[in-house]
């Protein structure tokens, strides 16, 4: 049985997952118009991870009597300057995700709620691989300064990007 405590932060993760994922497919979006497929895919891709991390954490909820309790989320940026600008953005971003996840673990940690320490784990390495996704790629798109040759080279790369759902084992988000 989960904590009110408890309860209401997983209710805040999943709100935070799905602006997540919102914010993504705005950025997908943008790349699409700007004909950039292979970025365009990256961030669909990310999209797609979070709705399955909002969905995950939703079946936990769920799993542990808890209720779900979903919430508005704001409207996500629609427009950027380049690329550059949005993967400081998506590194941003992931940085305070990782927080989220940080401060939701200390919660069920002082809870003594084990169950979601265990099950938080995973979002820890996670996020260990997010943010460093996208500092490689923001690096890579500083290094040839957002454009030329280099961003298309970069955009092929990205379009080889595959979804790949990290909770397969059940046909569901939950593991």
């Amino acid at each position: 049985m989960l904590s009110k405590k408890v309860e209401e932060a997983l209710n805040e993760q999943v709100k935070a997952e799905f602006f997540s994922a919102y914010f993504y497919l705005s950025m997908s979006n943008y790349f699409e118009k700007i004909n950039l497929k292979g970025f365009a895919n990256w961030m669909r891709i990310q999209f797609q991870e979070e709705q399955i991390h909002a969905l995950h954490l939703v079946d936990f909820i769920n799993e542990r009597g808890g209720s779900v309790k979903l919430m508005a989320i704001e409207t996500p940026k629609t427009e950027w300057k380049n690329p550059i600008e949005i993967f400081e953005e998506t590194l941003d971003h992931e940085v305070k995700l990782t927080g989220l996840i940080n401060e939701l673990v200390d919660i069920s940690m002082k809870e003594k709620d084990h169950a979601t320490v265990n099950m938080l784990q995973w979002y820890v390495s996670e996020q260990v691989e997010e943010e460093a996704n996208a500092s490689e790629i923001l690096q890579q798109l500083k290094i040839i300064e957002g454009n030329g040759p280099g961003l298309f080279m970069i955009d092929k790369d990205l379009k080889a990007r595959i979804f790949v759902d990290p909770f397969p084992k059940t046909g569901t988000a939950l593991n």
